[in-house]
């Protein structure tokens, strides 16, 4: 493992950078923790008309939730799915008004990957995003990359690096990845054909996700950290979660894990690397893993397959 970090090439915290594995882990112990795990939202707030719930519904369950367990997470706004309008801006709002925090998620949310998003395109949707979410409650200068790829190209990159760096946003970084996404466009897909149809086998095999993806992650920063990180979470303000978010939590619970903030989690040393990716990373931990030349380690393939593995045994249940 030790061959891993000494052949990395990353910028960023320079403690992490120069010092070889067995320091790193030597050191470890003196800031890990028990394992924890930050709450966060992308492409909130979200207007889309949804079976069961209205918007405003879907928001207020989502807050409900967090605010029954005593939890602050954060909402990464698009403002172009509604936070550019009244209603929408109200709703994200809601969110700092709670005490949670409000970072940027573009305004689009294009594909900074995509040859047809150059990188000043991609700069303005950030700065045109910063301008709505800086008058709300509990703003913060922490982007998200959308679908978590930062360009195809060096030159995109490096760019954005330098951009971020010069408007003092801090990459608001990933470590635990999952595709609610995915389960939440099969409930739609229920629902809109029988909005009273039982779901509850899409419930029960969304949770199993979830856990699958916390301990496979959890594995894989015992893999390049030899420790537990404050695992950031990524979630979106979407259906499956207005519905589903405090069984979310409650499973958290039970399986031991404690809640932390985000920026309690972005103070790991962790979240300051940057490693230079030769392929696009899901969450940062995958991001480590190519960079070091990890591999096709046990469980790869279950952290790429967008709920593939579930969505086959929903299938096979006529779902």
């Amino acid at each position: 493992m030790a061959s891993f970090w000494q052949q990395a090439k990353f910028s960023g915290t320079r403690l992490w950078k120069l010092l070889p594995l067995t320091i790193c882990l030597a050191l470890a112990p003196q800031i890990a923790t028990a394992q924890s795990v930050a709450l966060t939202f992308d492409d909130g707030p979200n207007l889309a008309e949804t079976p069961r719930l209205s918007a405003t519904q879907r928001n207020q369950a989502m807050l409900a939730a967090l605010a029954k367990h005593g939890l602050k997470g954060a909402l990464f706004v698009t403002a172009g799915f509604g936070a550019d309008t009244p209603a929408g801006y109200a709703l994200a709002t809601a969110w700092g008004d709670a005490g949670h925090a409000i970072g940027n998620h573009t305004v689009h949310h294009p594909d900074l990957n995509s040859a047809s998003v150059n990188l000043a395109q991609y700069q303005q949707e950030i700065l045109a995003c910063d301008k709505i979410i800086s008058t709300m409650p509990g703003y913060q200068k922490w982007f998200r990359y959308t679908y978590l790829r930062e360009g195809n190209t060096p030159e995109k990159r490096d760019g954005m690096r330098n951009f971020l760096r010069e408007q003092q946003y801090r990459n608001a970084y990933v470590s635990l990845d999952t595709s609610d996404w995915r389960f939440n466009e099969k409930l739609l897909e229920v629902l809109k054909r029988d909005s009273q149809a039982d779901v509850s086998e899409i419930k029960l095999a969304y949770l199993a996700h979830i856990k699958q993806r916390a301990l496979a992650y959890r594995d894989l920063s015992y893999k390049l950290q030899g420790r537990d990180i404050p695992q950031v979470l990524l979630l979106h303000h979407n259906l499956v979660n207005a519905l589903w978010l405090d069984d979310v939590i409650t499973q958290f619970k039970a399986m031991g894990w404690t809640f932390v903030t985000p920026a309690q989690a972005f103070a790991d040393p962790v979240y300051q690397l940057m490693p230079d990716r030769p392929a696009a990373g899901q969450s940062l931990l995958l991001s480590l893993a190519k960079t070091l030349g990890l591999g096709k380690f046990d469980g790869w393939l279950r952290l790429h397959d967008d709920g593939d593995f579930e969505m086959e045994a929903l299938k096979q249940k006529g779902l």
